[in-house]
């Protein structure tokens, strides 16, 4: 068999431009997937990246703090963080840039983290104020209750001695007279009688403050007018009007005390019935008696 040696030729060269043609697809197409898985890469990276700076301002906007250094510091590391998310979103992707932002991404935790443990050393500062704010205000009130309690008891105890100390009578006796050749006889005939005598007994009390005592008997007749009416006498916002005043001497001990209540002329004689007789220190009642004339 006779071979063209020049036909061989071209076969060859077409053979092998087919190979080389196949090879450089082979390539290429190997080569754009890489450049395309590359690329998924590096915008895998930025999104990671983007992300990791948005949580951190976010984390920024959720503390709020009162200390002015560490909120100026926070407002340094918020705006720097946004500055790096804002060029990495401007910026077209490559693994360089990618890298200088994961850099400057790192030093960003690094100082957030310095960051963050002295604001959370201060909220645990700031806590325990707070509880011992907290135990402070409720000794405070446990504090108050007591004194009020005291004071309480303190008012108590001086209402106690006020009453403690107050003059106190008992026995208290009336019986009408008739004058008889200067002298002077029961009676209990009201066209008789000119006075009434009244009689009591000022109890013991060391509590009381020994000195003279101003008493005032007031005696009330059956048609509830004051018998002998000396006047009034004030004692603040009250007024008593008296039958007759006695200025005794106490010393803290018993004291009999008894006298004679004249009625006036025009008074005379008395009418029938149950006369009402009360003693008064200042404007408190002691006690009270009655006398029934006839």
């Amino acid at each position: 068999m006779i071979v063209n040696p020049q036909s061989f030729n071209y076969r060859l060269i077409i053979g092998s431009l087919i190979v080389a043609v196949a090879v450089l697809t082979v390539y290429s197409f190997t080569s754009y997937k890489s450049i395309v898985a590359h690329q998924q890469f590096i915008e895998q990276e930025k999104k990671l990246v983007e992300s990791e700076l948005s949580q951190m301002i976010t984390r920024y906007d959720d503390v709020s703090i009162s200390n002015d250094l560490i909120s100026s510091q926070l407002e340094d590391a918020k705006r720097n963080t946004k500055l790096a998310l804002d060029s990495l979103r401007m910026l077209r992707s490559d693994l360089s840039v990618i890298s200088k932002f994961k850099d400057q991404l790192f030093n960003l935790k690094l100082k957030n983290k310095a960051l963050f443990k002295t604001i959370d050393s201060l909220d645990e500062a700031n806590q325990g104020l707070e509880q011992e704010k907290l135990l402070a205000y409720n000794e405070l009130k446990k504090q108050k209750r007591e004194n009020s309690s005291l004071l309480k008891e303190n008012e108590d105890l001086e209402k106690s001695l006020e009453k403690g100390a107050l003059i106190t009578a008992n026995s208290f006796k009336a019986k009408g007279y008739e004058k008889f050749f200067g002298a002077k006889r029961s009676s209990n005939k009201a066209k008789r009688v000119q006075s009434i005598e009244v009689c009591f007994t000022l109890a013991e009390n060391s509590l009381t403050e020994a000195g003279e005592k101003e008493l005032y008997i007031q005696i009330l007749n059956p048609k509830n007018n004051v018998v002998a009416d000396k006047g009034a006498i004030n004692f603040g916002n009250s007024s008593l009007i008296y039958s007759a005043k006695e200025l005794i001497n106490y010393s803290n001990e018993v004291l009999e005390v008894c006298l004679d209540v004249d009625a006036d002329i025009d008074e005379q004689p008395l009418v029938s019935g149950t006369y009402y007789i009360s003693i008064f220190h200042k404007d408190r009642k002691l006690g009270s008696t009655e006398v029934k004339l006839k």
